[in-house]
């Protein structure tokens, strides 16, 4: 149970960065950076997916 705490802790924290980057980037007026941001959000999202999956996969 230790472990899916945290697990679902880290799903969390994931989803706070890739949603707080996104934002960041929808007020951001430099293009460059505007898609960094992007890029660093997505990356974000698919450690989202990995948990997600890694969690799912754990509990059946």
């Amino acid at each position: 149970m230790r472990e899916l705490a945290f697990i679902e802790d880290e799903i969390r924290a994931e989803e706070i960065t890739a949603k707080t980057m996104n934002w960041c980037a929808a007020q951001c007026k430099d293009a460059e950076l505007r898609r960094i941001l992007e890029e660093m959000a997505e990356t974000h999202q698919l450690k989202v997916a990995d948990l997600s999956r890694y969690l799912n996969h754990n509990l059946k």
